[in-house]
């Protein structure tokens, strides 16, 4: 075989050919999570709109504080409060303004989901802040991340794990027809696999976390939700291997940064998709400024494509392919953001149609 055919296989690519758990099919596309500007309610129709197949839960860190990825993660813990310092979210020992105004804007986007979604019998994407990520970036009262207290770090694990379960309950009530999809974005865990979280000074840097420790916080989250779970890491080298154990059920990575070059990568990806683990690849330009022309939804898809041959893939893993902007789109214009998942969802479809290209 020539390095540049894709091993020979069928390939349906008819509409409403769905996974047997019923949240991915052929030709999908969904966006990573949020937007830009302040307006929920345009956001929620602009995402409904144009990627129908998995719309999600739109996130608007331009509100400002509570909206952002540790604020929305501080409106779900249990048991556990927070309140916004000059050095970032830290945690206290009572609810304040801060806390509430997080519980508001969160309550505000599940409105706005609803009502954009009302009667839909397919799949719905939520978002929550990963558990190391949320440990790297929140901080103990006396000011260090909760990273330095394992104590701390089980408390946090167990307390977002115990509000993600009561959220996507809120989600099921409110979507009680569709199907719903997990994303655990953590976008800090391949600094705190390896030590790269510094103290609060900078003079130091934390041990890293054992990839078994690792594993079994994100494990303990997979198993406590009733709902497939994908993990969300845009880093050139995401800890596939880690998170394939944990298990997830799909993996959200920016397609574009991984080149060619991550063989351990590239290798631990092969396995991750020939044992079912369903791809979402982040090739469409999050910004303005990406390499990809926004009207080639052909030339969007290559880098899917190159990855096939790399690996020797058959074009029926391509099933398991959901096609999305490279990161989040808080930093795009409004015009950019919806001109990006309109690409997405046409790469989407020409990556089904035409899987070898």
């Amino acid at each position: 075989m020539s390095s540049t055919e894709l091993p020979r296989a069928e390939l349906s690519s008819a509409e409403g050919d769905v996974a047997a758990d019923g949240w991915l099919g052929a030709g999908w596309s969904t966006g990573v999570g949020s937007m830009p500007g302040t307006d929920a309610h345009e956001a929620a129709t602009v995402v409904s709109g144009e990627v129908p197949d998995l719309p999600h839960l739109v996130e608007l860190p331009a509100r400002g504080p509570g909206a952002d990825l540790v604020g929305r993660a501080a409106a779900l813990l249990t048991d556990l409060h927070v309140d916004l310092q000059p050095s970032g979210w830290r945690l206290v020992d009572r609810p304040g303004t801060d806390e509430r105004r997080a519980h508001s804007f969160l309550s505000h986007d599940l409105d706005e989901l609803e009502g954009a979604n009302q009667g839909r019998v397919g799949a719905v994407k939520v978002q929550v802040c990963g558990p190391w990520t949320l440990a790297a970036a929140l901080r103990l009262p006396r000011g260090e991340p909760v990273l330095a207290d394992a104590g701390a770090v089980r408390d946090l694990v167990q307390s977002l794990t115990d509000g993600t379960v009561q959220h996507l309950r809120d989600v099921r009530r409110r979507l009680p027809r569709a199907p719903l999809v997990l994303q655990v974005d953590e976008p800090s865990l391949p600094a705190v696999l390896v030590g790269g979280i510094r103290s609060s000074s900078g003079a130091r840097s934390f041990s890293p976390v054992p990839a078994t420790t690792v594993e079994e916080s994100l494990r303990g989250l997979v198993d406590a939700v009733d709902v497939p779970v994908v993990v969300h890491c845009c880093a050139d080298s995401p800890p596939v291997a880690t998170l394939v154990r944990a298990g997830a059920s799909g993996l959200s990575l920016d397609l574009t940064g991984l080149g060619s070059r991550s063989s351990a990568v590239d290798d631990e990806l092969g396995e991750a998709v020939d044992g079912g683990v369903r791809l979402l690849a982040g090739v469409v330009p999050s910004t303005p400024d990406g390499p990809v022309r926004m009207s080639d939804p052909a030339g969007t898809v290559q880098p899917v494509r190159r990855l096939w041959r790399r690996l020797g893939l058959p074009v029926e893993a391509l099933r398991q392919v959901v096609v999305t902007p490279t990161c989040g789109l808080a930093g795009a214009s409004p015009d950019h953001a919806r001109a990006a998942l309109r690409l997405a969802a046409e790469s989407a479809r020409q990556l089904a149609e035409d899987p070898e290209g």
